[in-house]
């Protein structure tokens, strides 16, 4: 009797999975068949967004990877790739509908594993990869276009990816006025390293405007966008690009397995709550927090964990790092980082994290090589 796992979403957690299940756990569960389901035929490799918005740094190549090509070499019948997204699901009946381009299907499952991960408020931005490949790839495109024309760029959002962007807009553009702006007194929520990447941005000559929360902002006549802040500020810029929140791709699922801010609800071996047979990994879960160090533990706990059932043992505890690594890249030549409360020197940063942003990876990823 053929044993189906469903796996939703594929991004980063969702490919792992289900090259794991299909390279080590199929070798002894004969009649084990994935069904991977993804809105986008590609993997878009979104850690490499805030360098992919500058024009002719990045090719398409190197940042999104076809992966129907990557599963290629699996059985038909062990494998199946469907591109779509989950619009509803029946935990308890064990179905989930997706909605393809021929239609709407429904998908039974023995397991299910959630990998939807998460989408950033404002959909005019590329830093998530919530679309299909085509609707992904103009975006950029068109972002390329509008900072190649723009004097003036306000990143709005002082988090990571708002800290890379403006690092990145302005390692290329020396002419370009960049400006970031910072909710919280102090950028990357005030962690321990916030002085140091703010050092590395002001070397770059990026405009840091701190306690500069955004309420609002409007296209205007001449193309231009104003930027209104809770103080009542207005700053006038040819190009705004928000980086800030961060909603969950839950939709499809009921409310009895969210937790706040409709984040999915795991135990400790990242099962989900309330519903059997159903598991969880990356941004979707938030647990403890969303980054792709905890997305990779996350995948191999999840894998490991299915492997464990389906032959007859217990799930463990998934394990994450012992540490807490935060590495933020501020262009492509430095950056600032740490290692549990430990900073670490900006070459290193850039060393592991800066020099690529992960894109070395992606032919390993599609492929099933890195796992």
């Amino acid at each position: 009797m053929t044993q189906t796992i469903v796996v939703l979403g594929g991004a980063y957690a969702g490919i792992e999975i289900s090259h794991r299940l299909l390279k080590y756990t199929r070798n002894s569960v004969k009649d084990l068949k994935v069904i991977l389901v993804s809105k986008n035929s590609h993997l878009y490799w979104n850690m490499a967004s805030v360098r992919a918005i500058v024009p002719g740094v990045l090719t398409e190549e190197q940042i999104s990877a076809s992966i129907e090509t990557g599963f290629s070499k699996y059985p038909a019948e062990a494998f199946e790739f469907i591109v779509g997204s989950a619009e509803s699901s029946d935990l308890d009946a064990k179905t989930v509908t997706i909605a393809t381009a021929n239609g709407e299907r429904t998908l039974n499952y023995d397991h299910l594993v959630l990998a939807t991960g998460s989408r950033t408020v404002d959909d005019q931005v590329p830093w998530k990869g919530n679309g299909t490949n085509e609707q992904i790839q103009a975006m950029l495109r068109d972002t390329q276009q509008k900072v190649a024309a723009a004097k003036h760029i306000v990143v709005a959002g002082a988090g990571a990816t708002g800290v890379e962007t403006a690092g990145e807009l302005r390692y290329e553009y020396k002419d370009k006025e960049v400006v970031l702006l910072s909710a919280d007194p102090q950028i990357l929520g005030g962690d321990v390293i916030a002085g140091n990447a703010a050092s590395e941005l002001k070397k770059l000559g990026v405009t840091i405007k701190t306690s500069a929360r955004v309420v609002g902002h409007n296209v205007t006549a001449d193309g231009q966008t104003e930027v209104t802040l809770e103080n009542g500020e207005k700053i006038t810029t040819d190009l705004y690009l928000p980086t800030m929140g961060m909603r969950a791709n839950s939709e499809y699922l009921p409310a009895k397995v969210k937790k706040e801010h409709d984040f999915v609800d795991v135990d400790e071996f990242y099962r989900v709550k309330n519903v059997e047979n159903v598991w969880a990994a990356g941004d979707i879960a938030w647990s403890p927090r969303g980054s792709f160090v905890a997305t990779q533990k996350q995948a191999g706990g999840v894998a490991k964990n299915l492997d464990l059932i389906l032959h007859g043992k217990a799930p463990i505890p998934v394990k994450l790092l012992p540490v807490d690594p935060f590495l933020c890249a501020t262009g492509r030549g430095r950056g600032a980082g740490r290692i549990n409360g430990f900073k670490v020197f900006s070459l290193m940063v850039y060393m592991i994290k800066g020099k690529t942003l992960g894109t070395n990876h992606l032919p390993g990823y599609i492929d099933g090589s890195s796992f």
